[in-house]
């Protein structure tokens, strides 16, 4: 009988935890390691929501991953017996006759994504809640909608560990690496792992670990997030009577009704200045309430007055690009670094780990889309 590869995840977030459970389900044997744990504060897959949507302008290879992650999630909820997609629909907003928005469209089409686009007139008469003052038009996918983000973590991890996979809540730094290997890691208990395989999805700390291949190629920023109150009794502004929303008519911002009673979620989609995820200061600003405040009266005027109710502060860990990076270690090929995925990442989760848990088991060569030679580093 051939054995059971021996392979360890780093990383429990949206590419670690669900790459963990793949290559558990092909039959590998999968140590998971984190040093806070799936979902936590100072996590990219930390929070409450995300979004999930389909629309990406002219990358095809995003929206055949969402797509297929729409089925992940769909089958893994219904597998678990615990809701973690809420399908109330996602309107992205467009300014201008942008050819990257116009490219959606047929690709949409083509991927079999449920979409409608809607001029303006018909989006003043369909969402009469929103002022659309700037906006030409709006694509408005029904299938999508949101993800409970750090209950997802969770679940990830608790269906891992049912099925036969091992956890643990350690921090853990790569060994050693020379003649075309890595000497294993160390973990913060002082012991140590060794396996056939490793794979790295750390997140914003994979720079951090990996300094010469990764560093600044991925660089976490500092993002605030807010929650209004809406209007007692008024569904206007929940999840029953609005969708998801990303503006880019002009201020970049996205938004999120309802989260299970939460209030109306906002936040500004620029990059923030660069954050270190492990012991930045997490209180918001007074700056970046007033320009979610002014946004959301512009945009929703029925909102003015509105209370806020709660505030967080997370990160993105964008690479230089915005892409994705899944990639072997250019020095170990035992080695692979999976990041680069906020702010747009955790919806992918699911197709991202089958992906790489493929790509691990069947020893294949990652989508150059993905790869490292596009930040300028070659294999060895």
């Amino acid at each position: 009988m051939t054995t059971k590869p021996r392979i360890v995840v780093i990383g429990a977030g949206a590419f670690g935890g669900w790459t963990a459970l793949h290559l558990l389900r092909r039959g590998a044997r999968v140590i998971l390691v984190d040093a806070w744990g799936p979902g936590n504060a100072r996590a990219s897959s930390g929070g409450e929501t995300r979004i999930i949507r389909a629309s990406y302008g002219p990358d095809r290879i995003y929206v055949q991953l969402v797509a297929r992650a729409l089925q992940l999630w769909r089958e893994n909820e219904q597998h678990w017996q615990r809701k973690l997609y809420h399908r109330i629909g996602c309107l992205r907003m467009v300014g201008s006759d942008d050819p990257y928005e116009n490219a959606t469209v047929p690709i949409l089409r083509e991927a079999g994504v449920a979409f409608e686009t809607l001029p303006h007139a018909e989006l003043v008469r369909r969402f009469p809640q929103i002022n659309f003052e700037g906006v030409m038009w709006a694509v408005l996918e029904s299938d999508a909608g949101y993800l409970k983000a750090r209950r997802a973590c969770e679940a990830v991890l608790e269906g891992f560990q049912a099925e036969g996979g091992e956890f643990r809540a350690l921090r853990a730094d790569p060994g050693r690496i020379a003649s075309g290997r890595m000497a294993g890691i160390r973990l913060s208990d002082g012991t140590a792992l060794e396996a056939d395989q490793y794979v790295f999805a750390c997140g914003p700390w994979l720079g951090e670990l990996f300094p010469d291949v990764i560093g600044d190629r991925i660089k976490p920023t500092r993002q605030e997030v807010f929650l209004f109150g809406t209007p007692a009794g008024d569904a206007r502004f929940t999840d029953d009577g609005l969708p998801a929303f990303i503006d880019r008519s002009g201020p970049q911002f996205y938004g999120i009704p309802g989260n299970q009673w939460r209030g109306l979620k906002l936040a500004d989609d620029d990059r923030g200045p660069v954050f270190d995820p492990t012991a930045g200061d997490r209180m918001p600003t007074n700056e970046g309430i007033e320009a979610a405040r002014r946004y959301l009266e512009f945009r929703f005027p029925g909102m003015k007055g509105a209370p806020l109710v709660e505030a967080r502060v997370c990160q993105y860990e964008n690479s230089r690009d915005g892409h994705f990076i899944v990639d072997r270690h250019p020095d170990a090929p035992a080695v692979w670094l999976v990041g680069g995925g906020s702010g747009h990442g955790f919806k992918h989760g699911p197709a991202v780990g089958e992906m790489v848990a493929g790509l691990v088991l069947d020893d294949k060569s990652p989508d150059p889309f993905f790869s490292l030679a596009r930040h300028g580093i070659k294999l060895g």
